[in-house]
């Protein structure tokens, strides 16, 4: 087997997941760390407005940048389908589509990001204080999120055929860039959040460059020569078909947390802030768990191009116990020693007491939603896009809604603590219909 493959389709199913996952998780950490040093920066040397600006951006920014990834789900899944049946032609065109792809959507979405941002502040009822501040950062982000499409899209095509070991080295230079042009930008130059979207944009440039760079040097199928890039029409239906869904999935998703978001908004600064660290420290725990879940995506995929059901029923058991395992203990620990790893954001006694509402609610489900995650990522894997779609944005984002505009409304519960219920009671009743839902299509697909 070479050494930047994963063969999924044959051998001990929990060994490659891990083989799969945990680089995997260790380049989400390392993504993360973009935004989580530009939280840790701004917070300690510009303030906590600068925070604030910052942290209440992150539920706009994946608003409009989730439907492309979501596309680059779809290409993860096509490219694995065909390379798990050994269809090398199909593979190489749905890596051409697929560049192709990510740069016509990186196109139009910093037209969309930069004409727009600040009327959608606006509409999230963003405080006075900080829109000029959050409008700024979102157009800089915005005029250089290209890159950022292509290196996803990139990253997706290396994940099918198994390779998750690679983008992990990309993005650890890319994160040490991001942090030295941070420390630069802001502490030297006192750019405050201009500087901290500067150097996220350079950074992401970095790994759009390298991974372009690696995939024009491959040797195999997944190998990128600028002469065939065209756009196979079918293999683009296939990935729509796949993409779509779960890109309009994760704009809906976002829409709720757009949301809540405007809800955290009418508390205050201070609040604001706290919430943006909370969510630093929740990112963390979440990509352990997403891990696993983007494994059984690609071992899906491929068990599938090769006809073999039981090893997907395996492997989504084994996916979610490690999924879950990772929820409950990193949650546990996070609770543990919430003061200070929020110190880290902010050394405000107030915001880390805010940051703490929020962990308290969340982190003790939130093992619930890497079970959600793994079961939606293996009817995916399996080629069924509509119904996880479907089931989650009535699941989750429903029971969010709809939680925020009845029960929240009331005295009792209009609290910032009690606004973060909405949270574990979607997580639980989308992972219940999931798992049914899953179960129904693999008897169908048996049949």
């Amino acid at each position: 087997m070479a050494a930047n493959k994963i063969d999924m389709t044959q051998g001990a199913i929990f060994p490659k997941l891990i083989r799969f996952a945990v680089p995997l998780i260790f380049s989400s950490i390392l993504q993360l760390l973009f935004n989580a040093a530009d939280i840790i920066v701004v917070g300690r040397f510009a303030g906590d407005n600068s925070l604030a600006a910052v942290g209440s951006t992150s539920s706009l920014i994946n608003l409009l940048i989730n439907f492309f990834l979501g596309l680059g789900i779809g290409c993860n899944v096509v490219a694995a389908n065909y390379f798990g049946s050994g269809k090398s032609e199909k593979v190489s065109r749905t890596v051409h589509t697929a560049m192709i792809l990510s740069v016509i959507g990186g196109i139009l979405l910093t037209f969309i990001g930069v004409s727009f941002s600040r009327q959608i502040l606006i509409l999230m009822g963003s405080p006075d204080e900080v829109l000029p501040l959050s409008t700024l950062y979102l157009k800089i982000f915005f005029g250089g999120v290209t890159p950022t499409i292509i290196y996803n899209f990139g990253a997706s095509l290396l994940r099918a055929k198994g390779d998750t070991q690679r983008p992990l080295y990309i993005l650890f230079v890319a994160g040490l860039i991001n942090v030295v042009l941070n420390l630069i930008f802001v502490i030297c130059l006192k750019m405050d959040v201009a500087g901290v979207a500067s150097a996220t944009v350079i950074s992401q440039t970095f790994s759009a460059v390298v991974i372009v760079i690696l995939l024009l040097r491959e040797k195999d199928a997944f190998k990128l020569d600028f002469k065939k890039l065209q756009i196979d029409f079918h293999i683009l239906s296939k990935i729509v078909k796949i993409g779509f869904p779960a890109g309009l999935q994760g704009m809906i998703f976002s829409i709720s947390n757009v949301v809540i978001q405007s809800s955290v908004n009418s508390f205050g600064p201070v609040m604001i802030a706290g919430n943006a660290a909370a969510q630093g420290v929740e990112g963390f725990i979440y990509i352990s768990m997403n891990g696993f879940s983007q494994a059984m995506l690609t071992f899906a995929g491929q068990n599938m191009g090769a006809g073999k059901i039981e090893r997907i029923k395996k492997a989504v058991r084994d996916s979610i116990l490690c999924a879950s395992s990772a929820g409950l203990i990193l949650g546990g620990l996070a609770i543990l020693f919430g003061p200070t790893l929020l110190g880290f954001y902010s050394t405000s006694p107030e915001v880390q007491a805010a940051g703490m509402i929020r962990l308290r609610v969340i982190l003790l489900t939130y093992f619930t939603c890497g079970i959600m995650d793994c079961t939606a990522n293996a009817i995916r894997g399996v080629g069924h896009s509509v119904l996880p779609m479907i089931i989650t944005l009535l699941g989750a984002c429903g029971l969010r809604m709809l939680y925020i505009f009845t029960f929240f409304q009331i005295p009792r519960f209009h609290t910032f603590r009690g606004l973060f219920y909405s949270y574990p009671l979607s997580w639980a009743v989308t992972s219940a219909i999931l798992a049914f839902g899953f179960i129904r299509i693999l008897k169908r697909i048996e049949k």
